[in-house]
């Protein structure tokens, strides 16, 4: 049976970025030496790897069984599209794909997400990217419809649907309970595995490519460091206009 979740807005459960193993290795202290510390690098990525593995093991007929037991027909209303909660990250593969339909660069695709650490050099450190919002809070790429509908990112695909350690996860929306045809239960099903699995996947090259900081207080002498599946990426503050201002306000006139 398919457990019932919030609004799915973002990635995962803990911050709405990643997988819990990557929150627990970007969250903690641990050094080039300390991989094979209980809870460490190389604890995480085991936890990673045999969730990979039952990723792609996932049956989709019976998830398909399961998704046409809840019924779901969207109904346009663009309620996850819109609002201030918003957050749709997308990885590094969909951020270009959108680039190369729109034409616009990466910044203008895509952000950082002001969820994230400082570091003691004074740089801000947040995981992976999410799509541009308009100053209301509003997917930048909605505007009665999605402009962007052939190219989204996997997340609005499959929305409100999700998997977490296997189990199919429904969120709130209004076009849940509606007549559903089998074939797109089974596009659905395809999708969302798919989904799951470029998620470990991607989890795993970031845990692979992340290194540790020492953590420190804001600051507006530093930069943005962005960690996701390719590396690290560093943005200064002048390529990132008003998030320096979102994150420290409070140094703001300083």
């Amino acid at each position: 049976m398919a457990s019932r979740g919030g609004a799915h807005r973002a990635r995962n459960r803990r911050s709405g970025q990643l997988h819990p193993a990557v929150q627990d290795v970007s969250g903690g202290r641990e050094g080039p030496d300390s991989h094979d510390e209980p809870g460490g690098r190389a604890s995480h990525l085991k936890t990673l790897t045999s969730e990979l593995e039952m990723a792609r093991a996932l049956d989709i007929l019976a998830l398909a069984g399961e998704i046409l037991k809840e019924g779901f027909r969207c109904t346009q209303c663009g309620r996850c599209c819109r609002g201030e909660e918003l957050s749709v990250l997308a990885f590094p593969g969909e951020v270009r794909g959108i680039m190369a339909h729109t034409g616009q660069s990466w910044l203008e695709v895509a952000e950082p997400p002001l969820l994230g650490e400082w570091d003691r050099m004074g740089n801000f450190h947040t995981l992976e990217w999410r799509l541009q919002k308009t100053p209301e809070g509003d997917c930048q790429f909605y505007h009665r419809g999605c402009k962007i509908y052939d190219h989204r990112p996997l997340l609005c695909r499959t929305y409100p649907f999700y998997l977490e350690e296997g189990r199919l996860v429904v969120s709130r929306c209004e076009g849940l309970g509606q007549e559903m045809e089998a074939h797109r239960a089974l596009d659905l099903a395809g999708e969302l595995k798919r989904r799951y699995v470029r998620e470990m996947e991607e989890a795993i090259d970031l845990v692979m490519r992340y290194r540790d900081f020492e953590r420190g207080p804001p600051s507006r002498d530093g930069a943005c460091l962005v960690h996701d599946s390719e590396g690290q990426h560093r943005l200064s503050w002048d390529r990132l206009p008003g998030m320096l201002d979102r994150l420290c306000p409070a140094s703001r006139d300083r």
